[in-house]
Formats: C-alpha cells, structure tokens, sequence
C-alpha cells in the first residue's frame, strides 16, 4: 500500500511540474503547439485543464483556471505524500 500511494504522490509531483512548463510556456506566442515536443505535452495536460476551464472560463483574456489546477493537484499531492508518512512501519 505504502508503495502504491508513493508512486501516486510522484506521478502528481511530475504531473504538476509538466503543468507549470505548459504553462509558462503559454507566455511565447511564437510556441507551436502542433510540434513535437510541444503537442505531446499538450495532449498530457489539457485534459485536466479543461476540467477547470469549464468551471472557470477565461476573463478578458487571462485563463486562471491553470492557478486552481496546480492548486488542486498541490493539496492532493501533499495529501498523498502526508498518507505516504502515516503508512510507513513505526521504527523503534
């Protein structure tokens, strides 16, 4: 168990580091999001993004909804990384 909930906790870890690259990477208007390897890292993030871009749409042009993405994932990964400690056998 302990095993399962460590390799979660550093999937959201990566996860969440691919989402801010992807995100910063929305500040060069000259990134072609149809090259490799920009369309594979969209493929990756956008699925979860427009979770929250259906919540939050865009206002005037700025998107916050990343922001409330990496959020979420953050407390979820502390979360799993807080179990990850509880779980580990007491040492004596």
């Amino acid at each position: 168990m302990n095993l399962l909930v460590t390799t979660l906790a550093t999937f959201v870890q990566i996860y969440g580091a691919l989402l801010l690259i992807r995100v910063l990477l929305t500040w060069f208007p000259n990134v072609n999001w149809y090259n490799q390897p920009f369309s594979a890292l969209s493929q990756i993030t956008d699925p979860y993004l427009n979770l929250f871009r259906s919540i939050i749409p865009p206002l005037g042009g700025m998107d916050f909804s990343p922001m409330l993405a990496i959020i979420l994932l953050q407390v979820v990964g502390g979360g799993l990384v807080s179990l990850a400690q509880g779980l580990q056998p007491a040492s004596f």
